[in-house]
């Protein structure tokens, strides 16, 4: 007989914040996953920023993405090579720095931001109305955010195990 084992999340509280948010990332990206496979499309929800992004502003560098969606240069390197093998972006040297590159959408690319739009409208539109039914749920991350780059968990806890005399 399996034993039942609470929710982990909820047993720990504010405690597994990072497993909570990992929890609800994987809850709607599994949801778009299967909207987009129900288009007949192969796409990754990982790619959405930055393809929006190059779909709105045109030609950006690595670094100009990276700062836009705040994640590292790694990340957008890694989304780079996956949607280059994809065939929706390409990217030149930029003329004015040769170490940096200019990402581009492809001719393919864009053709799939605007098979796309009618999905990124409805799924923009259920996010607005998730976000109203949980209370301005967006509005409260971006307090934690706020709090976060204020004082990282890193240093609270360093303090609190320095206190401790662990470290």
């Amino acid at each position: 007989m399996a034993k039942d084992v609470p929710d982990y999340v909820k047993e720990a509280g504010p405690a597994a914040i990072g497993a909570r948010l990992r929890r609800l990332s994987n809850e709607v990206d599994g949801d778009a996953r299967r909207l987009y496979a129900e288009f007949g499309i192969a796409f990754e929800q990982r790619w959405l920023g930055l393809i929006d992004l190059l779909s709105r502003h045109g030609a950006l560098t690595v670094g100009e993405l990276a700062g836009a969606l705040g994640i590292s240069h790694p990340s957008v390197s890694q989304s780079r090579q996956s949607l280059a093998r994809a065939g929706l972006i390409a990217w030149e040297t930029d003329g004015k720095d040769q170490r940096r590159r200019k990402l581009r959408l492809t001719g393919e690319g864009a053709a799939l931001v605007a098979r796309l739009a009618p999905l990124w409208q409805a799924l923009d539109e259920a996010a607005i109305e998730i976000d109203r039914e949980a209370g301005s749920a967006v509005a409260a991350l971006e307090r934690l955010e706020a709090v976060l780059r204020t004082k990282p968990i890193y240093d609270r806890v360093r303090e609190r195990l320095q206190a401790r005399t662990m470290l």
